[in-house]
């Protein structure tokens, strides 16, 4: 089945010098990769077009200059499921029904809003969308840690692994054994498996 990685907020160079290596090697993994906005500079977004390859769909965050030339909202279609993709920009109060509505705008049937810029994770139903916030795959801040998703599609069925990790640029992808993804940091002797991924049931 398809693989789709999410990411977002990584702001690089403002906030974080460069993507851990456990993230690179997930989103190198992936059939798809999503960005929600923020990259923060062209260098930042030649790195993850690098690393996901035609793959990728983004869209601008409020720090992402011009030159990039990304929209404001961004689809993609995986079997029978739509992703709509908007950084999420504006008043935090509506944050969520804000993106919501954007979503349903841009697609019917199953359709999943994935946003950023509150550098958290969220994974919630608002309005009768499932909205996918994969916080930062920098672990800039406000973010606490290092996090991004992975969601697997079936046909109109989607399964969702939230990844987290360290802030050390060491971890290792180790191996991918369905719910239980193991990466392996060498900066973390009392904590080898520092990378741990949940899944949530399928829907």
């Amino acid at each position: 089945m398809p693989r789709v990685a999410l990411i977002s907020d990584t702001h690089i160079p403002s906030r974080k010098e460069t993507i851990p290596e456990w993230v690179v090697e997930a989103v190198e993994a992936a059939d798809y990769t999503i960005h929600a906005g923020d990259f923060d500079s062209d260098a930042a977004f030649e790195r993850v077009r690098e690393i996901a390859g035609e793959t990728l769909t983004a869209c601008a965050g409020n720090t992402d200059p011009p030159t990039l030339g990304l929209p404001d909202v961004a689809t993609l279609d995986v079997e029978g499921v739509r992703f709509v993709v908007t950084h999420g920009t504006g008043d935090p109060d509506t944050y969520k029904e804000r993106v919501a509505g954007i979503a349903a705008e841009h697609g019917e049937g199953t359709v999943i809003g994935v946003s950023g810029h509150t550098h958290r994770v969220h994974d919630e139903v608002v309005d009768g969308v499932r909205l996918l916030n994969p916080g930062s795959a920098t672990g800039a801040a406000p973010a606490l840690t290092t996090t991004m998703l992975v969601v697997d599609v079936e046909g109109d069925h989607i399964a969702v692994s939230r990844v987290e990790g360290c802030l050390h640029l060491s971890g290792r992808f180790l191996r991918d054994a369905g719910e239980q993804q193991v990466w392996n940091c060498s900066r973390c002797p009392t904590s080898p498996r520092c990378v741990r991924a949940t899944t949530s049931p399928r829907s």
